[in-house]
């Protein structure tokens, strides 16, 4: 047996995949596009069904499209030999394999595309491609950002379907509450939006004769049907046992026994299980009696079908199309309502609702022998199999393939008039541009904005933790999978970028092709009025807001940008290059926004040669007010992780019997802790009772500690580390001391006044405006000047800060709106 390799050869060959993907994607993406092409994807390429698959069966033979040529996307072997046994000699279909170059070529190349799913994050969609996503079904289940932690789930399914040229809705219930709401289209799609029903329910209008040829296939396959009635059990795969599906498989084999013996020999049940468990149950001999094969599809099931035993599933549905009973067999109701949610109340659906599946047969056999329906069916089916009438197909192919859209139910998605801002967030880092990021999104009025928040995909602990305080109104996009281009057009590029000269937007048509389809990759049609970078340090994502088409970009001046370019850590300028890449942008942006009216001033003299004076413009930064009051009110023991052992300080800072003073900041060479350092040794030599605690982590954290223990101070000074909660810290704390040499605004002199402590702080271009007037005892950039603010505060010489919360950030907003909103 081969020794498994090491973690850091995986991720190697892993890069070296996507790196071999990427070029093949771009080659195939320079060659022309085939308009007579369509490809086809069903649930990645498991199965050749739903309605990808009825669309496909029109266009076949459909007089009008002959001249199509028609590539099915399959991974399933048993589904691969069925449709060879099928098409394999048809000249006009052909099929490839999910993720092989024959796939990255059809994909690229291809002038349709049908998926119900998603292509993969490497997709983009081409100039003189059409994209139909049908999805797979009416949601009774919470789906995209409706669900826990829904917005990181869904990162790919939204990508695509704000990819899409046309979404397909069975009805105006899923348009609105799945594509529109769940999912966040409202505002921002350009696509259009179908409501004229599923092809896929098409399929279940059976004649007499096709119905007894499926029971026939069903026969031959082993099942005993004889004269018996069909009453077909399809429950969905519960989200939480996905992992486990011979659990799922335990429970069904039960509940099918249970329905057998209420519904009695006259009916028999059939199990249509999710693709996932139905490996698993194919293997028990006690289902293999009632298991029905995947090779019968799941609508032409349906048509055969006398009644339905469903759960959750989207099935149902299509069912209502049939006229006939349906009931639902719901033992974990409770909890599957509080993990997932449901649209619609379970007590209302249109059939018998049951935990007891002898109970749910019971009340199912009923409706069946009586010919009766239940008081809510007629109801439901108005509602959501409104346009299903046999010929949802024909309409579907007219609108997409013969591009008439005149007559049908084609729209727009709704816009509500609200501004739609944009904002790049930076890499969910815990650090102040983070946190002053998500401060500003909590506070701007959902009833005024329509906000996005791009990012990439938050995969470390940290950045997930950020990235799920994300207020819940703002809609998030990640961006997943690599940039589209060829090795030859990348390394153009970063050329442009060695020699410190990168181009504009429209410098070159393909560097503007480069950055407009990675636009086009990442946010798809998605359209902004206004859009920032509010990181403001990474040259890609500088450029990739620059490409946001027809609106006003603006980028985010957080520090005196200069100093912060030649700010060096271990002896290196570390952002000098990237910095100046970005800095070459500024020229290219309407709106440069420093976070003070002094930073601003001092930055538009710095990058005078970046951009013009009048670019520049200011919006403070704002505190979480409601986070920082709910903090100081928790005890000292809320800033501890979770099992981790008391620090040495913990004790004496809560006893309160010395006087402390904090510090809040990143341990970097620009908040220069090591002077203030040692300006608390000179007055802790004067006041032995006093205390230093530093709050904070980051490159200097070594040295900073070996000062600690040069300057004598082991039992006096203290690193604490990075909290994610500082406030209780500040709440114990007497003074707040800051020693930068430079800073933008920085957020915790906000959250120090928020705890009415003293503040002492050196000089900055930035400070005097940091807060209202006379809040901070300003000093001298020097170890004698810092020291003696801090003795001036034992003196009782430095007042409390305080900061009228609501009348700053009602001044903030009032900033903010003149920039992205001056209406």
């Amino acid at each position: 047996m081969p020794l498994p390799l090491p973690p850091v050869a995986v991720k190697i060959a892993k890069r070296a995949r996507l790196a071999l993907s990427a070029e093949r994607a771009a080659f195939w993406r320079s060659r022309p596009v085939q308009v007579d092409q369509v490809l086809y994807e069903s649930f990645a390429g498991n199965a050749v069904g739903c309605n990808p698959e009825a669309i496909f069966r029109n266009l076949l033979d459909h007089p009008d499209y002959l001249h199509l040529q028609h590539v099915w996307v399959i991974s399933d072997r048993a589904a691969i030999a069925r449709f060879e046994a099928e098409f394999g000699a048809h000249p006009r279909v052909r099929h490839v394999v999910r993720g092989t170059n024959a796939y990255i070529a059809a994909l690229s190349t291809s002038g349709y595309l049908v998926n119900n799913a998603t292509f993969p994050p490497s997709f983009g969609k081409r100039p003189g491609q059409v994209y139909l996503n049908t999805w797979h079904g009416t949601p009774l289940k919470h789906m995209g950002f409706d669900m826990p932690d829904g917005a990181h789930q869904s990162a790919n399914t939204l990508r695509n379907l704000l990819s899409a040229d046309y979404l397909l809705a069975a009805n105006p219930f899923m348009a609105e509450t799945m594509y529109e709401g769940a999912y966040r289209l409202r505002n921002i799609y350009q696509g259009r939006i179908v409501e004229e029903g599923y092809p896929r329910i098409d399929r279940q209008r059976l004649t007499p004769a096709q119905t007894q040829q499926v029971r026939r296939d069903l026969s031959r396959r082993g099942l005993a049907l004889g004269d018996r009635r069909i009453v077909l059990f399809a429950p969905t795969w519960r989200g939480a046992s996905f992992s486990w599906p011979d659990r799922d498989v335990d429970a069904l084999a039960a509940q099918v026994d249970a329905l057998q013996q209420a519904l009695g020999d006259e009916h028999i049940v059939l199990l249509k299980t999710h693709q996932v468990v139905h490996r698993h149950a194919a293997t028990r001999p006690a289902l293999a009696r009632v298991l029905v094969p995947d090779a019968i599809p799941a609508n032409v099931l349906l048509g055969a079908a006398d009644a339905l035993v469903t759960d959750y599933s989207s099935i149902f549905f299509d069912y209502l199309a049939t006229g006939r009973p349906i009931a639902f067999l719901t033992p974990d109701a409770t909890d599957y309502q509080e993990s997932r949610g449901t649209y619609l109340p379970l007590d209302e659906l249109p059939g018998p609702v049951g935990s007891d599946p002898a109970e749910v047969g019971a009340a199912l056999r009923t409706l069946i022998e009586d010919g009766a329906k239940h008081e809510r069916y007629d109801e439901w089916a108005d509602r959501f199999v409104p346009f299903d009438d046999g010929h949802a197909t024909e309409r579907i192919v007219d609108i997409v393939f013969g591009r008439h859209e005149s007559g049908y139910r084609v729209r727009r998605a709704r816009t509500d008039g609200r501004t739609r801002l944009l904002f790049h967030l930076g890499g969910m880092r815990a650090n102040g541009i983070t946190t002053s990021a998500l401060n500003l999104l909590s506070a701007l009025d959902p009833q005024r904005y329509d906000v996005t928040a791009v990012m990439g995909y938050a995969q470390s602990p940290a950045a997930r933790a950020n990235q799920l305080r994300v207020p819940a109104h703002v809609r998030q996009i990640f961006r997943i999978g690599g940039m589209n281009g060829s090795k030859a057009v990348q390394l153009r590029r970063r050329r442009n970028d060695w020699r410190g000269t990168p181009l504009g937007p429209r410098a070159a048509e393909w560097h503007l092709r480069l950055w407009e389809d990675e636009w086009t990759r990442v946010l798809g049609s998605g359209r902004f009025d206004w859009a920032a970078d509010f990181s403001g340090y990474s040259p890609f994502w500088a450029n990739l807001v620059l490409h946001a088409p027809a609106t006003t970009h603006a980028i985010w001046l957080h520090n005196e940008m200069v100093a912060d370019r030649n700010r060096t850590v271990g002896g290196r300028a570390r952002m000098h290059r990237s910095l100046g890449l970005v800095f070459a942008l500024y020229r290219h942006y309407e709106q440069l926004v420093s976070v003070s009216p002094s930073l601003t001033e001092l930055n538009r003299v710095q990058l005078a040669g970046s951009a013009p004076s009048v670019r520049f413009r200011t919006v403070r930064n704002l505190p979480d007010v409601e986070r920082a009051a709910t903090g100081i009110r928790l005890p000292l023991s809320s800033v501890l992780d979770e099992g981790e052992p008391r620090p040495e300080w913990f004790a004496e800072l809560a006893a309160g019997d010395a006087t402390w003073f904090i510090s809040v900041g990143r341990l970097s060479p620009e908040k220069n802790h090591a002077r203030l350092i040692r300006a608390f040794a000179a007055v802790h030599r004067q006041r032995p009772d006093t205390r230093l605690l530093i709050v904070g982590s980051g490159p200097l954290e070594d040295e900073l500690r070996t000062l600690i223990e040069r300057e004598g101070l082991p039992d006096a000074a203290f690193l604490a580390g990075s909290r994610s909660n500082p406030y209780p810290l500040l709440a114990a704390a007497d003074c707040f001391v800051l020693s930068s040499n430079y800073e933008g605004q920085p957020m915790v002199l906000l959250e120090a006044a928020l705890s009415d402590l003293p503040i002492v702080s050196t000089a900055f271009a930035s400070v005097e405006d940091a807060l209202p007037p006379g809040a901070i005892h300003v000093v001298a950039q020097d170890d004698a000047a810092l020291a003696a603010g801090m003795t001036a505060f034992l003196d009782g010489d430095v007042p409390a800060s305080h900061l009228d919360a609501e009348a700053y950030t009602a001044a903030v907003m009032a900033e903010f709106a003149a920039v992205a909103d001056p209406r």
